[in-house]
């Protein structure tokens, strides 16, 4: 199968090195400003589009435009397309499905997800056997860096975060990271294919970079380890999502997931918990799970087809759950327990909706973790 590579950095430059070492994938062409940097760049898409004999190309540049107009003109080019582009697939997911089943192509998007980790293809096998109860996991390899920096070294929020910019696991900006958008993006996919239905971003996003080293100090303390947590579930026809800060006893799994790695638990009846382990991102392990995008297209190999015509509503009232709220005033309300360290007051909340957290907390500058139920 000849291919073409759009973008040839970190990701792309992973996928052609594979794609190398494989007899039945040729890289034919690399979209690429800079045409030195290997000899079958080009910098028109049309010589990509018209060259009839590339099957698929992968999109390698990130972010949503041009990515959005070149996978559709991809597509209706009837040609199949793999990415690893969490923002343009988790706001443009329904249009690249529907476009390519009107042209008779594929979508993959394994590793917009977990990176090298199987999540996505895992959670499609599961849903030909039975219904999935719910998903939650550690979505983003650079909070973990920090958090695990944070508990480990006992270092400052932003020194961490200076670190991981340091070692490249953060970029220059890094509110995709550390203010949840990166992992909203992956929870409205992951829903995807757990639940059949196409969510938009309107649930609880709680940013994690309100967290100091007093309170990974104050939680150590308490026999917890703060992690930064995406999750989804559904009742009905209606579903719960949140990203957040989740408190983790210290003997759990998550506590014990280190540095930039991930873990994805999907829960289901007959198989109970199954947990995905591995680098959340990387070159080669997000351009592996590309390679087997491309391989499964090229078998015709599809665990289970994809749909997302399920309609849901976002509730704020499905489940109760337990928080801490951490702030330096007093607060008003009915709480289980009241803690004093230093400046900090942490209340405990009892079992509470989504709904009541965000009356207690109306958007003020409040750390907000949830004891996790996990």
């Amino acid at each position: 199968m000849k291919i073409a590579i759009l973008g040839f950095g970190t990701v792309g430059s992973g996928v052609y090195e594979i794609a190398k070492t494989l007899k039945n994938i040729e890289v034919e062409k690399v979209l690429e400003k800079d045409l030195s940097k290997i000899n079958i760049a080009t910098n028109n898409y049309d010589e990509i589009i018209n060259d009839k004999e590339i099957e698929l190309i992968v999109e390698c540049i990130g972010g949503l435009h041009p990515a959005y107009e070149f996978i559709m003109k991809a597509i209706q080019n009837k040609k199949s397309v793999v990415s690893a582009n969490k923002a343009v697939i988790a706001k443009y997911l329904d249009e690249f499905l529907k476009t390519a089943k009107e042209n008779n192509v594929k979508f993959r998007f394994e590793a917009s997800v977990g990176g090298g980790i199987p999540c996505l293809a895992s959670i499609q096998k599961i849903r030909r056997v039975e219904n999935i109860d719910k998903f939650y996991g550690i979505f983003n390899g650079t909070s973990n860096f920090i958090l695990d920096n944070m508990y480990r070294l006992e270092n400052k929020f932003f020194t961490s975060l200076k670190t991981a910019q340091k070692l490249g696991y953060a970029e220059a900006d890094p509110s995709a990271d550390i203010d949840g958008y990166d992992v909203t993006n992956k929870v409205i996919i992951s829903f995807a294919l757990a639940y059949d239905g196409f969510i938009k971003n309107e649930f609880p996003c709680f940013t994690m970079k309100n967290i100091t080293k007093e309170d990974i100090l104050y939680f150590k303390k308490q026999g917890f380890v703060a992690k930064y947590i995406g999750e989804a579930t559904t009742k009905g026809n209606e579903y719960e999502a949140s990203v957040m800060l989740n408190l983790f006893p210290i003997n759990a799994l998550e506590a014990n997931v280190l540095s930039n790695y991930n873990i994805v638990t999907v829960q289901s009846h007959t198989m109970g918990e199954v947990k995905f382990y591995g680098q959340g991102a990387g070159k080669l392990p997000t351009a592996n799970a590309i390679i087997q995008d491309i391989l499964d297209i090229q078998a015709k190999i599809s665990f289970n087809p994809i749909s997302i015509e399920k309609k849901y509503t976002y509730s704020s009232n499905l489940f109760k759950h337990k928080y801490v709220i951490r702030s330096n005033e007093e607060l008003k309300g009915n709480f289980e327990r009241i803690d004093r360290d230093g400046n900090n007051f942490y209340y405990y909340t009892k079992e509470i909706t989504q709904a009541d957290l965000l009356k207690l907390v109306e958007e003020k500058d409040y750390l907000v973790v949830k004891l996790s139920e996990y």
